[in-house]
């Protein structure tokens, strides 16, 4: 029987232009080799199996050749490359630092640094994994590694780069390596398949080259293995039976049904998936990217972020164009969120069932959160600022789903919407001498007096204009002192104390302005305004009706020039509660 090579070493490149997804790193050690600007050490970085041990041996075998192509690569041909090819060269030495990492090999590779190549210009060392080196070993490693002999080349590879030592990566030119993309490991298994006439179908490899994770040698593992399981014709059917991978028709399908809002469907498709052996978690991470795939169709210039075969990005794309941005941007929230609890939740299956009946609904609460605005323009709050300031829009808010028609729905909370509605930019307005704190406050305060006239008139959002009847001066104070009468009776003599001696002033029909005496009576006020707004307007039916507040600081009286005896009758005007206490106790005042 003939013996079986892995198409990993079988198809291992002998030359630079047949190296897969690292031109970069290609073109320049070519350059090196043309201009004779050689380092004397090099350092290869990058994920696993993307080719740096072979550049490392390519490198090392093209230096050596002693008939170079037009094109800088080893010719095969001369004594050097054949050794090379047969393993028996002299001159290039490898070793592995993952099982040969203690002081001692370094040293004994330091002794061999001292004998020149035989029949070569060069003598080079191929340290792989030279992160597994100890601390003293490269210590052991510096001296020859500053200062080789003009002869010696050292070519060191790692996965890890971080945990070099910085000693050695300033002492090395350093190329890292990239993954290897989708595409390019497609076109390498192409170029296989035609030389072992294997019939597979474009769509089965793109399978392959994701599987693979950017690693080529790993890509090349996974097509022996599909190889192995289906003969020379390799179908996309026969790649993810043996790859344990969702088709994407699953994932088609379970949008068509939750866009639809078929609930019984989308469960039905959930328990064939776990029929066939399927864990749901990997349902769940399939299905996000799934919707981000979908995401990426929504723009022309993220479309070269679709990695799929030709024929799959067409159904993406067709398929794409019946979900809006939000129902993808809330599904995909809601997908990450279950993925992220999944391992939390006692009971997996309905944990995922309850996402997946979270998003038959979707749909619908997005529609309606669009086509009912659920804040009215006039109650939304405009940032001020003492400044001008740029206007910025807010990002999409949050809302919740109204109740539905159909008691047996699924309430949906949190969807996304991107209404035109949902965008408030602030404006920038003059200060008039008041803190930011205190218009703010305004604000808010004037926002809660029309909530409460909603409310009283059990009414949602006012649209209709109100028929106001006109009214007096003697009407509004006569009003005003039933409205004072009130307070008093329920305990809030320190408002009426003062209110009673503040002026009224009418500046128009429907605005009316009380002079306060200080700051500390209009926050009093500000307070108060949430019941006596409503209570007025209600009782003279005038919903116009506006009621300010002012500070007159000329209406405080210094109690220096009053005499202690009217200041007393002051304080007990304002408050019996002081006469009474003065009275009681029979108290004598010393005038």
């Amino acid at each position: 029987m003939e013996n079986f090579v892995v198409s990993a070493r079988k198809y291992r490149p002998d030359r630079f232009d047949t190296v897969v997804g690292q031109e970069h790193v290609v073109q320049t050690l070519k350059n090196a080799i043309k201009n004779r600007h050689l380092a004397h050490a090099f350092l290869f970085c990058g994920p696993r199996g993307v080719g740096k041990t072979t550049s490392a041996r390519l490198l090392a075998k093209t230096i050596n050749c002693t008939n170079l192509s037009a094109d800088f690569e080893a010719c095969n041909e001369c004594d050097s490359c054949r050794a090379f090819n047969a393993n028996a060269s002299f001159n290039i030495y490898e070793l592995d630092a993952a099982s040969n990492n203690s002081v001692d090999d370094i040293r004994a590779l330091v002794d061999q640094v001292r004998y020149a190549p035989q029949g070569a210009q060069y003598k080079i060392y191929i340290i792989d994994e030279v992160h597994m080196l100890s601390t003293q070993a490269f210590n052991a490693f510096l001296k020859t590694l500053e200062e080789p002999p003009p002869y010696a080349k050292f070519i060191l590879a790692t996965t890890e780069k971080h945990k070099i030592l910085p000693t050695i990566l300033s002492r090395c030119q350093v190329f890292d390596f990239h993954r290897i993309k989708i595409d390019d490991a497609v076109k390498q298994l192409k170029t296989i398949c035609e030389k072992e006439n294997i019939q597979a179908e474009e769509e089965a490899l793109h399978v392959i080259g994701k599987k693979s994770d950017g690693a080529m040698r790993d890509a090349l593992s996974i097509f022996d293995r599909i190889v192995s399981f289906s003969g020379n014709k390799i179908s996309y059917a026969d790649v993810i039976a043996n790859l344990n991978i969702l088709d994407y028709d699953y994932y088609f399908r379970a949008t068509n049904l939750l866009l639809s809002g078929n609930l019984a469907g989308s469960l039905l498709l959930f328990d064939d998936i776990l029929s066939n052996g399927f864990e749901a978690q990997h349902f769940l991470q399939g299905f996000s990217e799934h919707i981000r795939n979908l995401m990426v169709c929504k723009h022309p210039d993220t479309l070269r972020l679709l990695e799929v075969a030709p024929n799959v990005a067409a159904k993406f794309s067709q398929q794409a164009q019946s979900c809006n941005s939000s129902w993808l941007l809330n599904a995909l929230n809601m997908l990450n969120q279950t993925d992220f609890n999944y391992k939390l939740s006692k009971n997996q299956r309905l944990h995922v069932e309850l996402a997946l009946m979270k998003l038959c609904n979707l749909q619908r609460a997005i529609q309606l959160s669009t086509q009912q605005p659920m804040v009215d323009e006039k109650k939304k709050i405009n940032v001020v600022s003492d400044t001008p300031s740029p206007v910025i829009i807010a990002t999409p808010q949050i809302v919740s789903n109204p109740v539905p028609a159909n008691p047996d729905a699924i309430e949906i909370t949190n969807p996304i919407t991107t209404s035109s509605q949902d965008l408030v930019a602030p404006i920038a307005i003059p200060s008039n001498g008041k803190t930011q704190l205190e218009r703010m406050r305004e604000q808010v305060t004037k926002q809660k007096e029309e909530e409460v006239q909603q409310q009283q008139l059990g009414e949602g959002i006012i649209e209709a204009k109100v028929d106001n009847k006109p009214f007096t001066e003697e009407e509004f104070k006569e009003v005003w002192t039933n409205y004072l009468n009130k307070l008093e009776n329920g305990g809030k003599s320190r408002y009426t104390a003062f209110l009673k001696e503040s002026p009224i002033n009418f500046a128009s029909p429907v605005k009316v302005e009380i002079e306060l005496k200080s700051q500390l009576e209009s926050e009093m006020m500000e307070e108060e305004r949430m019941d006596l707004i409503p209570f007025m307007r209600k009782t003279l039916q005038n919903f116009d009706l506006e009621i300010n507040f002012t500070i007159n600081k000329d209406r405080i009286v210094h109690l220096s020039k009053v005499s202690k005896s009217d200041q007393l009758k002051r304080m007990i005007d304002k408050n019996s509660e002081l006469g009474d206490f003065v009275q009681g106790l029979g108290l004598e005042i010393d005038y």
